[in-house]
């Protein structure tokens, strides 16, 4: 009988974020976003420039924890679903850990969308989601071997999620995902009216 296993796996995690660290409620995290975008000048300027559609605060904010207590709890929280990704991949750390290196807040308004990335510098990425009205868009996985496929033929409608070229996923509200920063990853257009509200992070090895 022949053998076929899966090698070199790629693993993504999925939680709620409760599951973890203090409660944190999504109205609260909510307001705190939008009181942030709307303060952060040099935020809005580096969207308007660069064309990012809503807000983002990635390239202008650096101490969210400290501006306001909510994002405080929430690093709480998931440094303990890091530690817990971690050990299921298995990383030989050593003296040092994974360590919070960035956190910033994604507005995505209707017809916004994320363009297909990756995380360099960084172990673990990840987002929480704060908001995800009905008809938002999904987080879009890329088979991180897609650019090795050369001449091989498309997969089946129906194949298994662990062999097709793109895995969609539409988290709910309070959930986390985790994923190796080197997983490229997409959001698609947002087809809601209302604003699709996230929060992500990398945690670099330190």
């Amino acid at each position: 009988m022949a053998d076929i296993r899966s090698l070199f796996v790629t693993r993504l995690y999925h939680a709620p974020l409760a599951e973890h660290g203090p409660a944190i409620d999504p109205a609260e995290m909510a307001a705190s976003c939008y009181s942030i975008a709307e303060d952060d000048e040099a935020g809005q300027d580096w969207c308007e420039r660069e064309g990012y559609p809503g807000y983002t605060s990635y390239a202008s904010l650096t101490d969210l924890p400290w501006r306001f207590p909510v994002f405080a709890d929430l690093v709480t929280a998931l440094d303990a679903h890091v530690a817990a990704f971690a050990r299921d991949l298995e990383f030989d750390l050593g003296e040092r850990g994974l360590k919070l290196e960035d956190i910033w807040i994604n507005i995505l308004p209707e017809g916004g969308t994320h363009s297909s990335h990756i995380h360099p510098h960084s172990v673990i990425s990840g987002t929480t989601y704060v908001a995800m009205p009905g008809g938002t868009s999904a987080l879009k996985l890329e088979d991180p071997r897609s650019a090795r496929m050369m001449a091989a033929p498309p997969r089946v409608r129906d194949a298994r999620e662990e062999m097709r070229g793109f895995v969609y996923l539409r988290p709910e509200v309070g959930d986390v995902l985790l994923w190796e920063s080197w997983l490229r990853h997409e959001v698609p257009m947002n087809m809601s009216e209302d604003d699709r509200i996230s929060v992500s992070f990398n945690y670099a090895w330190q």
